[in-house]
């Protein structure tokens, strides 16, 4: 089995040594049962105003998505009735990212 990191606790003890001030913005996220990759995206969104440039970058260019959060992401792009381009901007995605996974998965 796959040792996927507990965000929602990584998430929990950088708001409450950090981002006190924060905790409000993310009770909703935080008190879900299940904690996905978009929560995480959701997350790092609340706190983005906080990077700078070079954080933000190096950031994007370390993110993985397991067949789960992909899926996921398309569900969200198909309820939306949105294109690529305005799924990868909500995302902060690249539009080739999103063609592959739609060519892979669906």
């Amino acid at each position: 089995m796959k040792n996927i990191p507990d965000y929602k606790k990584i998430y929990t003890d950088l708001i409450n040594e950090r981002y006190p001030e924060k905790k409000e913005a993310f009770k909703m996220v935080l008190s879900k049962k299940n904690f996905s990759v978009l929560d995480v995206i959701e997350c790092n969104s609340i706190l983005e105003n906080r990077e700078d440039k070079s954080t933000f970058t190096f950031n994007q260019k370390h993110r993985s998505f397991d067949q789960q959060s992909i899926l996921e992401i398309l569900d969200y792009q198909k309820k939306h009735s949105w294109n690529n381009s305005q799924l990868s901007e909500h995302f902060k995605l690249s539009r080739n990212t999103i063609a592959k996974w739609k060519k892979k998965f669906l």
